[in-house]
């Protein structure tokens, strides 16, 4: 077990932790969490062997294997697949002994040098390194191409495959979401909740925590805390803790106010000096109980729009994509990436776009942002429609020179040339007064963005977005490097405005809390997706693991595994609107298509039926909202009675049809399995 007794860290003249202690157990899958600076970063370099105690005692098992995300941005011409397979320092040791054993000619060497390799897992590295980097998000078609090929984040996504491949008994995570996508998210957390050691990471992803952890450290004011459970449970049984502590604080301050009135109403008297004395020393022995000031938290609101258009936005044939390179031949065409769009988006929507990484999301918001120029079709936008945007990349819209004051500056020189300041507050010290809501107050108004925190260029992102009044929020990825209480305060604000929102993010608890419809973007299309996360989650999941039987059959085809594993012909990028489709051999295809046209015949009775009821369901409802609306304002009892005996009929016939629902649900899921 990971033991700390007493530990003392610092950081220059920074005290970490002082006297802190907690014990970790084999096998548990440990949250750690605080507030950005508490130093969860400091204790993960104190656990690898970068940072060393200054008090205490801190023991870790010498024989335990560890694993970690390297934080170095990998340059090589090497392979994906050849990159991640030199993860597993143990195969790379038993392919060395192999090297040394041939040369030395001993053969009890070799044989013995043999069985390790295969002990190692040689036979099937390279197919379990390709499904952890098909797993991530990437391509089959990009298993072979050189890692520089790709760009920063596709990069940190096979440092994670590394760490993964890594056999250890002991794995550091630090933000391992941050440059994951849902679906990549989605099967990382079912590859952690089967990893058998011990696990620490270091998340602001509420449900990412929640799915992966079973145990929660705590880092405040120096301390480690362990509460069992996950996220969820940590924050239950704080509530309860600081509901104590200030309860213990209150009645200590009415003890204190009593004694100090004691103190000062008799010390001038010599008849009770003796008595005031010892109040005094007993105030000085009395153990302060701090009060529970919490800190800040950054709170924020979108101002009401000056106008609503309806609808905001209306794309008729609309293709979205990239226009030739400039030095590409004359008469190259466009690559389209989304095509065929006829949407409208209307006030008040609040529209979650889904969709595997690569098939187009961020170029859909980016096109709509006008940061893109449709390939074709028209898009028409409503009067007045003003929209605030947050790239996926902060530095997209932010300049690493130029600090907070300046780009607010400028943004009142944009909007005023472009005609669209409205009654927006101008002047310096209004500008520096805002800033000041969103924490950028004293010298932060003047230092360069460059030198910036991650989550400080998130916030003055946010500050320009709200400063502009926007009646369509797009948000690509806003929280990759917020905090928990900073996600929170967007929420909050979110679900607030009264404009539209269209989101773009992994984090599934802002998802569930502000979107009500979800657009899949797939197949090089936008259609509704008719289901809820847990839906989508669950057919991720259900590809995930074809992917992984795929790979597993392709290792145990005879032949160089790398061309085995080529037999996949799909990807995490092919999950779309109506399900995720197998791969096919061209010389399968006419069998396939016979295969699922006898699927669709069988389930056709199925979904006339579930059509029917459907329409059932969709006339009750009108029929009893019309009759609940009418109690609302008749006051005859003959009428009250009729209509509640009514009320009473529909809500039991729809309790029937919503049962035969779910059962033609499963029929038809298993006649088209």
């Amino acid at each position: 077990m990971i033991t700390l007794k007493n530990v003392v860290l610092r950081r220059g003249a920074k005290v970490i932790l002082d006297s802190a202690s907690v014990t970790l157990n084999p096998g548990e899958k440990i949250g750690l969490v605080g507030r950005n600076g508490a130093g969860k970063s400091s204790l993960f370099a104190m656990l690898n062997g970068t940072l060393h105690e200054d008090g205490g005692e801190f023991y870790i098992p010498a024989q335990w294997r560890m694993a970690q995300v390297a934080q170095d941005m990998p340059e090589t011409e090497q392979s994906a697949t050849d990159y991640v397979v030199e993860g597993d320092v143990v195969l790379l040791a038993a392919q060395a002994e192999v090297t040394a054993s041939e040369e030395s000619g001993d053969g009890d060497r070799m044989a013995h040098a043999y069985m390790e390799l295969y002990d190692a897992g040689a036979h099937d590295a390279q197919a379990r390194a390709q499904a952890l980097i098909l797993g991530l998000g990437f391509k089959v078609s990009e298993l072979d191409n050189p890692v520089n090929s790709f760009s920063g984040g596709w990069r940190m996504r096979l440092q994670l495959a590394r760490a993964l491949m890594c056999p250890s008994e002991l794995l550091l995570l630090d933000e391992p979401t941050n440059h994951l996508d849902l679906d990549a998210l989605v099967w990382l957390e079912a590859w952690l909740q089967r990893y058998p050691g011990t696990m620490l990471v270091i998340s602001h992803d509420r449900e990412f925590l929640d799915a992966v952890t079973d145990v929660t450290v705590h880092i405040e004011r120096a301390k480690l805390t362990r509460y069992g459970g996950n996220y969820s449970k940590f924050e239950d049984l704080r509530a309860e803790q600081m509901a104590l502590q200030q309860g213990a604080f209150n009645k200590q301050q009415d003890k204190i106010a009593h004694l100090q009135k004691f103190i000062a109403r008799f010390k001038a008297k010599a008849s009770k000096a003796k008595q005031a004395q010892s109040r005094v020393k007993a105030l000085d022995r009395m153990e302060k109980i701090a009060p529970l000031l919490a800190e800040a938290d950054f709170t924020f609101e979108f101002k009401e729009p000056a106008n609503l258009p309806n609808p905001m936005l209306s794309m008729q044939n609309a293709f979205f994509g990239y226009p030739a390179p400039e030095d590409a031949p004359e008469g190259t065409p466009p690559t389209v990436i989304v095509q065929n769009v006829s949407k409208s988006v209307l006030a008040g929507q609040r529209i979650g776009i889904l969709g595997a990484n690569g098939q187009g999301k961020s170029t859909l918001v980016k096109t709509i942002a006008r940061a893109l120029t449709p390939i074709s079709g028209e898009m028409t936008e409503g009067k007045g429609l003003n929209i605030g945007y947050f790239a996926q990349q902060e530095l997209d819209v932010l300049r690493p020179a130029d600090n907070p004051l300046e780009h607010m500056i400028r943004l009142v020189k944009e909007m005023t040339a472009a005609g669209k300041l409205g009654n927006q507050p101008t002047r310096e010290q209004d500008l520096r007064s805002f800033l000041g809501n969103f924490n950028f107050s004293g010298d932060m108004v003047k230092q360069a963005v460059g030198s910036m925190s991650g989550g400080e260029k998130a916030r003055l992102v946010l500050c320009m977005i709200v400063w502009q009044r926007p009646n369509l929020l797009l948000l690509d990825e806003p929280t990759n490097h917020l905090d928990l209480a900073t996600r929170e305060a967007l929420s909050m604000a979110l679900n607030e405005f009264e404009g539209t929102v269209m989101l773009v993010s992994h984090d599934r608890a802002l998802l569930r809390a502000v979107c009500d419809e979800f657009w899949m973007v797939s197949q090089g299309g936008v259609a509704p997706f008719d289901g809820d996360l847990d839906d989508y989650q669950k057919y991720l999941l259900d590809y995930a693991k074809r992917q992984r039987e795929e790979a597993k059959k392709a290792a145990n085809t005879p032949g160089p595994a790398v061309d085995a594993t080529k037999t996949i012909a799909v990807s995490a990028q092919q999950v779309g609107a109506k399900g995720i489709f197998d791969a096919q051999k061209p010389a399968d295809k006419k069998q396939e298509a016979q295969r699922r046209q006898q699927q669709s015949d069988n389930a056709k009775p199925l979904r006339k039926e579930l059509e029917k009821i459907d329409t059932r369901m969709a006339s009750l409802t009108a029929e009893r909202d019309s009759l609940q609306a009418g109690l609302a304002v008749t006051t005859a009892p003959a009428e009250i009675a009729q209509s509640g005996k009514r009320l009473k009929a529909i809500d039991a016939e729809l309790v029937t049809l919503e049962e035969r629902w779910l059962e033609l649900t499963e029929q038809i899921e298993t006649a088209t399995a």
